[in-house]
């Protein structure tokens, strides 16, 4: 109730400096040309705004932008990717053609991207025929039905199935899940330990691996966390770089 009370108490206090702010304005626009209409009747009150630093989803900012870092490392004929974020697709095709799979594909049109329809536990593809393929913040979320699909204890390890099938000999996988102690948060998504995702893709070397622990530091992303610090975590973000060169679980 005290919680309740102070937030409540806080929102009548950005709504009063809001209304004041409007006025003070009002008046600066009143003293200059009518470029354009200022009126009470066409606000539209941002009241969470005004806050010392930017926030930001640092899973999906950071994940994303290593994941990128990657791609333009490695600079894929083209890059397969099976319903990560969005707007790493649309980015990341700028200067590598990408192909994006979807369980519910989006209506949008850029050049060197292509979107369609696919399953992750049924894959169309051929076995061992993508070369440069990433999966990030997906498989935890498969069998859950958070996104409409069946209902599936094991939907996620159908799925690492396919991803392993489907990576070429001297292809990269980049893999990304949620790293904590392993449980399910029903119906959001699963959380693995680190040694479950390094048993899941045995055949494959890890390339790198980097974490995005549950509290902030000075650098973000933490590349070539230990085990025993990323299985500390509650909710942390774990990278994983792979490529199937046959030598598992070494990292370079």
């Amino acid at each position: 109730m005290i919680k309740y009370l102070v937030n409540y108490t806080k929102r009548i206090l950005k709504n009063i400096r809001f209304r004041n702010e409007f006025n003070t304005f009002l008046r600066l626009a009143s003293q200059k040309n009518n470029r354009f209409s200022v009126k009470w009747r066409d606000r539209y009150p941002c009241l969470d705004d005004n806050t010392p630093n930017t926030a930001f989803d640092r899973h999906y900012v950071y994940h994303t932008s290593w994941a990128a870092r990657i791609l333009a490392k490695t600079r894929p004929e083209y890059h397969v990717d099976i319903s990560s974020d969005l707007r790493f697709a649309t980015l990341v095709s700028a200067f590598v053609p990408i192909r994006f799979y979807d369980y519910r594909p989006a209506n949008l049109n850029l050049d060197n991207l292509i979107l369609e329809r696919a399953n992750i536990t049924r894959l169309c593809f051929e076995d061992q025929s993508i070369a440069s393929l990433s999966c990030m913040h997906v498989v935890e979320h498969i069998g859950l039905g958070r996104y409409g699909e069946p209902l599936d204890y094991e939907g996620d390890l159908k799925a690492i199935a396919e991803l392993n099938r489907v990576l070429a000999i001297e292809g990269d996988l980049i893999f990304v899940v949620p790293i904590g102690q392993p449980r399910i948060l029903f119906n959001a998504h699963r959380i693995y330990c680190y040694e479950q995702v390094i048993e899941y893709f045995r055949d494959l070397k890890l390339v790198e691996f980097a974490l995005i622990p549950d509290h902030i530091n000075e650098n973000g992303l933490i590349k070539n966390a230990s085990q025993t610090f990323a299985d500390e975590q509650s909710y942390a973000c774990g990278c994983f770089w792979f490529k199937n060169v046959h030598c598992p679980n070494a990292i370079e």
